[in-house]
């Protein structure tokens, strides 16, 4: 083999344009248009052919001529989180025509409304609570320091007998 054969044969090879490799399996996104799905498929790496309802929502949405136009615009590393935003506001868009995920947005935030009123709610009642309980707990030991007697035991004892459901049993517990 000389020289000039190998110049034949690069010639020649070089002679007939590239072809584009052809993925053997297609993206969903080139199976639900009916076209070739070449090696750098924008949309391959997104859409993959076991997923055709991702890029089927997509596609009714926004179109997939403004989704291939998106991607291309972007760079490689913002494409997956824009798929993923695009595919979540088509479903969005499908369940609520008119609000689409704003809709969906204002319903978590009345919610979330809701929950922290009820978590205010339920603080204020705790702090009232700890704050009865301080004051009961400072009456007790204001009348244990100070020895003086608590006249209001009597009426304290009589509104218990008045109002229990023991009968005899309550007051054999008092003498």
């Amino acid at each position: 083999m000389d020289c000039s054969d190998t110049i034949n044969i690069s010639s020649s090879s070089s002679s007939y344009p590239p072809p584009h490799s052809v993925v053997i399996s297609p993206c969903a996104a080139c199976k639900i248009l009916r076209r070739r799905c070449v090696e750098k498929c924008v949309l391959a790496p997104y859409f993959p052919p076991n997923d055709p309802l991702k890029f089927t929502t997509a596609h009714r949405v926004f179109g997939a001529s403004n989704i291939i136009k998106l991607l291309q615009e972007l760079p490689e590393e913002q494409r997956a989180d824009t798929v993923s935003s695009m595919v979540y506001e088509a479903n969005a868009r499908l369940r609520d025509p008119v609000y689409g995920c704003a809709g969906a947005i204002c319903q978590l935030q009345k919610q979330v409304n809701e929950l922290q009123e009820q978590l205010a709610k339920a603080q204020a009642q705790i702090l009232n609570m700890q704050c009865h309980h301080s004051n009961l707990m400072a009456l007790i030991c204001m009348d244990d320091l100070t020895g003086t007697p608590d006249y209001s035991y009597h009426s304290k004892t009589s509104f218990m007998e008045e109002n229990n459901n023991f009968g005899p049993l309550w007051e054999t517990l008092w003498t």
